[in-house]
């Protein structure tokens, strides 16, 4: 059974950091693209973040850039999101996620971590 886990969340103060974690488990991974998601109350789901499975490619969303990192140690099937310089804004459920390279669609979930940013 594939499972993603997240961790990390919590409340933190705007201006500060967070480091995400997903450990994921129940199949091999490779060639897998790992992706950040987040959806506040009342808005849709937004992607923030996507890597390769070599971590050669990454893609970030305008409203993260600069401020968000993505990265994945496959040996440890492990994809983390570090967060600097936090806004009230990013208060939101993250979640991640997996999909094959060769497709669109994200088939693997995981059930999501509340961050939130207090002003």
């Amino acid at each position: 059974q594939v499972q993603l886990v997240e961790s990390g969340g919590g409340l933190v103060q705007a201006g500060g950091s967070l480091r995400l974690s997903c450990a994921a488990s129940g199949r091999t991974f490779a060639s897998y693209v790992m992706g950040w998601f987040r959806q506040a109350p009342g808005k849709e789901r937004e992607v923030l973040t996507a890597v390769t499975w070599s971590g050669g490619s990454t893609y970030y969303a305008d409203s993260v850039k600069g401020r968000f990192t993505i990265s994945r140690d496959n040996a440890k099937n492990t994809v983390y999101l570090q967060m600097n310089s936090l806004k009230p804004e990013d208060t939101a459920v993250y979640y991640c996620a997996a999909r094959k390279e060769a497709r669109y669609n994200y088939e693997y979930w995981g059930q999501g971590t509340q961050v939130t940013v207090s002003s």
